[in-house]
Formats: structure tokens, sequence, C-alpha cells
């Protein structure tokens, strides 16, 4: 009995190991289709409210073949105060080619554009669309990226300068090749539990006083049916440029807060 155990324990583990092992061995798919939702307590790009400091629900899919060319879209309310006359709604367009050049070393190039439906800057024909391309290198548990804006940034430039939605900038100039700096590191801190560190860096062509730093620092737990974060983020931005009114309510949008999120990819 025991020699019959012993044996069906030794035939199991090697029939283990070898499905392990022609699992290992089947080629990626060739096409790959994913999707994602989320609802966030706060909508954060680069540190900054996009909501007004209220809650959004996001969404989108993605595509990608063997080759490492992928494209996407993804999309999420937005604040009418910060983004008026519009659609409330900000959808991004993106494309770009992933590729491994050494073992463990991955690089993404590409483009990314912001669509904001119908929404131009107070008292201006302007929108507030904006398209970036972008570099990005990772290695392991850390990731950098870089975007560089090839459209004025969100909208800002002479005409709109003195009246941008949040801000009381004298004109200047245009503000294309203003850039993003983002740096990320992750590491598995408990099964199924990640933590996120993240610093990164605006700048904006022509609009020092706009340039800011934000961080983050969240842990994410993977239950299966979703996953559920929590995350601090803050920025150094300046709260008298960095601010939405509506009505007899300020608010300043890059101050630091906590983030709570839900989300699944599917």
């Amino acid at each position: 009995m025991k020699k019959t155990i012993l044996a069906a324990a030794v035939f199991s583990a090697f029939a283990s190991s070898a499905f392990a092992q022609a699992a290992a061995e089947q080629p990626a798919p060739e096409h790959t289709f994913t999707g994602n939702v989320a609802v966030v307590t706060d909508y954060r790009f680069r540190g900054i409210s996009q909501t007004f400091k209220k809650p959004a629900i996001q969404g989108g899919f993605d595509y990608a073949h063997s080759s490492g060319f992928y494209v996407g879209n993804w999309n999420s309310n937005v604040s009418g105060v910060q983004y008026p006359q519009g659609g409330s709604i900000e959808m991004d367009f993106y494309a770009g080619y992933k590729f491994e050049p050494v073992k463990d070393v991955t690089g993404d190039v590409g483009f990314l554009y912001y669509y904001y439906p119908g929404a131009k800057v107070a008292g201006t024909s302007e929108k507030f669309d904006n398209g970036e391309i972008y570099f990005a290198v990772g290695y392991k548990w850390f990731s950098a990226k870089y975007s560089y804006g090839v459209t004025d940034f969100f909208g800002l430039n002479n005409t709109t300068a003195g009246l941008y939605a949040f801000t009381a900038l004298n004109p200047s100039g245009n503000s294309k090749g203003s850039g993003y700096l983002d740096l990320n590191a992750n590491f598995e801190i408990a099964d199924k539990t990640t933590l996120n560190l993240h610093v990164g860096r605006q700048t904006v062509k022509s609009y020092g006083a706009l340039s800011y730093t934000d961080y983050k620092i969240g842990v994410a737990r993977d239950f299966g049916f979703a996953t559920l974060g929590l995350a601090v983020i803050g920025t150094d931005a300046d709260k008298d440029y960095w601010q939405a009114t509506n009505g007899s309510s300020t608010r300043k949008l890059g101050e630091t807060t906590a983030v709570l999120s839900l989300s699944k990819t599917f």
C-alpha cells in the first residue's frame, strides 16, 4: 500500500512537472485582448485631482500582438468644473511597441492622446485635448518612463494663459515640449499583495510656475474577484495655481490625500 501511494505520488509529481514544462514551452498567443474597470475615490492624474476631489468610474480595453505592437483605450469621468463645456469625460487613445533588448529588460515606445469631447477652456475655442509621445524602460521591479508633449499642455498657450481653468498666469508662449518623468518601484510584500512607490516630475514649458513633483505610496491586494488598493498621493504643486472653484467652493487639486480603489482586469 505504501509503495503504491509512493508510486502514485512520484507519478503525480512527474506528471505535474512535465505538464508545467509543456505549458512553459507553449508559444505566447498571437493576439491578446484584455479589459479593465475600476472605481476610485478620486481620479488623480500625475498627482492632480481631475474630478474636483470626487469619485470616478474608469475602464478600458487593450489589444496586444505577439510582435510587441499594442493599442488601447481608457476612459474616466472628469469634473465639468475643470473641463467645462464638454461631456465631463476623458478618453485616452494609445498605441505603441514593446520589446526586450536583453533578458529582464523591457522597452516601450508609443503615442498617447487625451481627448475631452466638447470641453474647451472657458471663454475660448481652445480645447484641452493633449498629445504625448513616450519612452519607457523596465527592469524586474523598477520602471522609468518619460512623456514628451507634442501639443500645448492641455490647451495652455498665449490665448488661454489668463483664463486657464485654475491658473492666473500671464501669457508666456505655447507649452509644447512639456514633459513628465515617471519612476515606479513595485514589490510583492505578501501573497498577492504589492507595494508601489512612485515619484514623478511634471515640467511645463514656458510656465515654470506650474511645474511640480508628485509622489505616491500605495498597497494593493488581489482578492481574485477584484483588486483593492489604498494609496497616499501628494504633490508640491503651487496651490495658488493648481486649484479649481465651483461657486463658493475652492479645492486645492494637488493636496495630499488618500485614494481608495477597487479594480478588475479581465
